[in-house]
């Protein structure tokens, strides 16, 4: 890819379903999220997806299946105050659905430690 290394990984690595569900607050935690994805809870744009690696494309919307809407981990997720939305990922609540906007920056992301890809990316180029 061309551009700017760390923005492009830190690009892929939140492009990845499983995180779009994490930052959409359809599942409490990254692992949940890529449980419910591999379970086959998850559809993107209609379609069941089970790979947590899918790349999801700015436009794409994520929805959670019937039975998902009924799991306490699901629901009390989305009321959790613990973790604000993302600018990036546009969640309806009401409807369990979210859509995913663009690919976001390395500032746009609410990590909570300072990361450095930089240096990720400088140790696996050796």
């Amino acid at each position: 890819m061309k551009g700017d290394t760390p923005q492009n990984l830190i690009g892929l690595l939140e492009r990845r379903l499983d995180a779009v569900v994490y930052r959409a607050k359809l599942a409490p935690t990254v692992f949940s999220a890529r449980q419910l994805v591999s379970h086959g809870h998850v559809m993107v744009n209609g379609k069941r997806v089970k790979i947590s690696s899918y790349q999801v494309r700015p436009g794409d919307e994520i929805t959670v299946s019937e039975k998902a809407k009924q799991m306490p981990l699901v629901v009390l997720s989305l009321e959790s105050p613990e973790r604000p939305f993302t600018d990036y990922v546009k969640t309806d609540s009401a409807n369990f659905v979210a859509t995913f906007v663009r690919v976001p920056q390395l500032e746009d992301i609410p990590y909570p430690v300072q990361m450095q890809p930089e240096l990720v990316v400088e140790f696996y180029s050796r």
